[in-house]
């Protein structure tokens, strides 16, 4: 008897085995498939990750920066590879990706502040309007970039502070950037007496600007007569240098100036203010006349 019942287990197995074949056979399909799927996407979000941090590396990006955006990108095609494989397997993934776009709504709002400062981030390093070592001026902060983080922002002042900006707030208001361009130009505002010579005040500000061979020629220097003060005629003096030595050539140019005017007697007018006091005196004379003392001037 009990090797009946075995046989009929046996027998009852197989039938069954060979009804539901085709359904077996499909799972076995769609789970290897499903396999394939989740292995060729770690392969590739892989190799994406890691090209994309080559190129920002390249680029001289943070490597903080590049290692978060490669990192960001690999789990995100992770993740569509899961849901691409759970569809494979007949799960329905569009109550899936809608709990997805809720919890992700969710976490937006409760950390818009954050966010707001990762996209700013995001947009830094894809826009690279700042980079480490330039000194930037970013409204109320002025330094030398330290580092460029996804959320934040670090300067150095000339006086050795480091000021933390989140992004957010760098990307929201203007950016002058300092150290971007090759060359600049520096500008002087040249103060001489109402009696000096204008065209022996031009011609000495000129040769001061040929002889300096950090000036350069292209874009031409410009001297000119442009403001008529109360005190003092003012000349404007542009000249064109190399950025890393705009600060140098600017100081080296003032001295110049100062003892090339003086060599030819053309006189630096400084404020001057004249003051009169006036005294009087009632006393009568023998002769009965008044006395009055002279005006004395006094000049400040």
């Amino acid at each position: 008897m009990e090797e009946l019942h075995v046989v009929n287990k046996i027998n009852h197995a197989s039938s069954w085995f060979a009804t539901k074949q085709p359904v077996l056979l499909s799972y076995i399909i769609n789970l290897s498939s499903a396999a394939i799927i989740i292995a060729m996407g770690f392969f590739i979000g892989q190799i994406i990750a890691s090209g994309i941090q080559k190129i920002l590396l390249t680029r001289k990006i943070d490597n903080t920066i590049s290692g978060f955006v490669s990192t960001l990108v690999r789990y995100i095609i992770i993740m569509f590879t899961f849901i691409a494989a759970l569809g494979r397997m007949g799960v329905q993934t569009n109550s899936i990706i809608a709990i997805l776009g809720a919890a992700g709504m969710a976490i937006g709002l409760a950390l818009q502040g954050s966010l707001s400062n990762f996209a700013a981030g995001v947009l830094l390093v894809i826009l690279r309007p700042l980079k480490t070592g330039e000194y930037v001026n970013l409204g109320n902060a002025a330094g030398t970039v330290q580092h460029v983080h996804i959320f934040h922002t670090m300067l150095k002042t000339f006086d050795g502070k480091i000021i933390v900006i989140p992004n957010g707030k760098i990307i929201a208001g203007n950016i002058v950037n300092y150290s971007r361009e090759p060359m600049r130009r520096n500008q002087f505002t040249i103060s001489v007496a109402y009696d000096s010579d204008v065209d022996l005040v031009i011609s000495v500000l000129t040769s001061i600007l040929k002889n300096d061979e950090r000036v350069l020629k292209k874009p031409k220097y410009v001297v000119g007569l442009s403001e008529f003060t109360p005190s003092s005629l003012n000349f404007i003096v542009k000249c064109w240098s190399s950025t890393k030595e705009l600060n140098t050539v600017y100081w080296d140019l003032m001295l110049k100036f100062k003892k090339t005017l003086d060599q030819n007697n053309i006189l630096i007018p400084c404020p001057q203010m004249d003051v009169y006091l006036h005294k009087k005196t009632n006393k009568i004379s023998k002769n009965n006349s008044k006395k009055i003392q002279k005006n004395k001037i006094y000049k400040i």
